[in-house]
This record gives structure tokens, C-alpha cells and sequence, in this order.
């Protein structure tokens, strides 16, 4: 009885667990390059029950008991988003659908071939900066420019160009264009700007290596091999004075939540049913 009661406990956490994902993922919706979590349950092992006293253990086996669920890891959802025209000059937004060996990804961004092999698409991102010279990746593309010029991310990270510098121009931004492949240049000379900037932008092969650190920005755990500039000709583009939307789906959000909650009371009133049948064990049974 008692394993029951921790069964449907445990049902109950990992569904909150789930709830305040979606809950995240919908408070977000309008945050631009915000990218969907997905909370991913497992079961704990399964337990084969016995018959007590049988002497041959195979015949007397009942059957097996699930001991469980847990919340065990949230997987970032990569997806591309819609664009949001802004017109602002300082605002870019990137289009990625990079391929590998012609494989067609789904809309979460895997392949699963015939024998279940599972590729995952990689992902173009900004590389920023932060103030302590470590590197974070972002798809929010809201940027902004300081005093002396120099483009830094909403909360003051600044944004890398492919020789590892932070991108500075001189002037205002407003003459400034960015080509599709990341490249500064002026507005009316279409000539490149002084240094030749351009900026870094960086291709990450397994996505699943990215933590979010918040504010839009992601610390890459893997392996400095999955790293790597996006390449010219990949299909990787950047559209200045938009901002990329966030890729959740407010209507399955919605779903998810009222599943969480469903599943979430039914476990509960399982556990109410476990305390009243403790109750009548203890005070009404105990007595006679």
C-alpha cells in the first residue's frame, strides 16, 4: 500500500515539474528568440513481483509493478521561428535550415533513420561575450549599440566578429547594412566598413549541448569540436530589422497544461484513496 502512496507522489511531482515548463515556455511567448523547453518523464525500473513462500520463483511470479515516474532532463526545442519585421537597423534576426548529408529534419529539428538512429540539426547562433571573456551563445538578435559604438546584447554582452573581437562601428548605426552572410558594409557606398567586420556567427553540430543560462543566452558543454563558424553557402541567413519570434506553440501550450493539470489531480486523488484506506487501517481496524 505504502508503494503505492510513493508512486502516485512521485506522478505528482514530475507533473508539476511539467507544468511549470509549459508555464515558462507560455510566459515567453512574446520574448524574441526565446526557444520552447520540452520536459521529458521516465519511469523509474520495474519491479517483478513474486509469489511469497512459492519454491520455484519463476512459477510463482504475479507479474511486474512500475515504481514511478520522475521529471528526468528538459530538452531545448531549436526550431526556427517567424520573423518579426521591426525596421530598426540594430535589430537582425537569423534563418537557419542547415543540412546534413541531405537528410529532411523535423519541425523539433531530428532525423530518426530506419535502424532509430536519431541526428539532430545543427544550429546557427550570435556569439557574444560576456564581461568575464567567456563566450555565450544567442538567437535574440535585439541588439543594441554604447557610446563609443560597439554592439552589445539588451543586458550590455558584447557581440564577436569572426576574429574574436567585439563589433564596433564608427557613427552612427543607422548607415550601417548587414548582409545576408554577416557582413558590415555601408548603407550608400555598399562598400565594407573600416576593418572589414562581420560578424561571428557559430554553428553548434549537437544542440542538446547547449544549457540555457537565461536571458536568451546558452553556455556550450560539449566537446570544442562540435563548434564551429558557419561555413559560406550553408543555409544560414541573417535579415536585418527583424527579430525572430519565440518558437513556442501557444495552442499546444495550452494542451500540455490542462494534460499536466488532469494527470496531475488524478494522482492526487489517488493518494487522498491511500490516506483514507491508512486511516480505516489504523483507527477503525486497529481497534477491533
Amino acid at each position: 500500500m505504502i508503494r503505492g502512496l510513493y508512486t502516485a507522489a512521485a506522478g505528482m511531482i514530475a507533473e508539476q515539474r511539467r507544468h511549470d515548463t509549459v508555464t515558462n515556455n507560455v510566459a515567453n511567448l512574446n520574448t524574441p528568440g526565446y526557444k520552447g523547453v520540452n520536459s521529458v518523464n521516465r519511469a523509474f525500473p520495474e519491479m517483478l513481483i513474486s509469489l511469497m513462500g512459492s519454491p520455484d520463483d519463476t512459477k510463482g511470479t504475479i507479474g511486474k509493478l512500475n515504481t514511478g515516474v520522475f521529471a528526468e532532463e528538459s530538452l531545448i526545442n531549436l526550431g526556427q521561428g517567424d520573423l518579426n519585421e521591426t525596421g530598426r537597423s540594430q535589430d537582425l534576426a537569423l534563418v537557419s535550415d542547415i543540412l546534413v548529408d541531405g537528410q529532411a529534419f523535423d519541425d523539433s529539428g531530428k532525423f530518426v533513420d530506419a535502424n532509430g538512429t536519431v541526428t539532430y540539426q545543427p544550429q546557427a547562433l550570435f556569439t557574444v561575450q560576456n564581461p568575464d571573456g567567456e563566450r555565450r551563445y544567442t538567437r535574440d538578435g535585439g541588439f543594441r549599440t554604447t557610446a563609443d559604438g560597439t554592439l552589445v546584447t539588451p543586458d550590455g554582452m558584447q557581440v564577436l566578429g569572426v576574429d574574436g573581437q567585439a563589433i564596433r562601428v564608427d557613427g552612427t548605426w543607422d548607415n550601417v547594412q548587414v548582409t545576408a552572410d554577416g557582413r558590415l558594409i555601408d548603407k550608400e557606398t555598399q562598400q565594407p566598413l573600416a576593418g572589414n567586420p562581420a560578424l561571428l556567427l557559430t554553428e553548434v553540430n549537437d544542440p542538446n549541448q547547449l544549457i540555457r543560462q537565461g536571458d536568451g543566452k546558452y553556455v556550450y558543454q560539449g566537446d570544442a569540436n562540435g563548434l564551429r563558424q558557419v561555413q559560406a553557402g550553408e543555409r544560414v541567413e541573417i535579415k536585418q530589422g527583424y527579430l525572430e519570434r519565440s518558437n513556442v506553440d501557444a495552442s499546444q501550450s495550452m494542451v500540455d497544461l490542462m494534460s499536466a493539470l488532469r494527470a496531475y489531480e488524478a494522482n492526487q486523488k489517488i493518494v487522498q484513496y491511500y490516506d483514507r484506506s491508512l486511516d480505516k487501517a489504523v483507527n477503525d481496524v486497529g481497534r477491533v
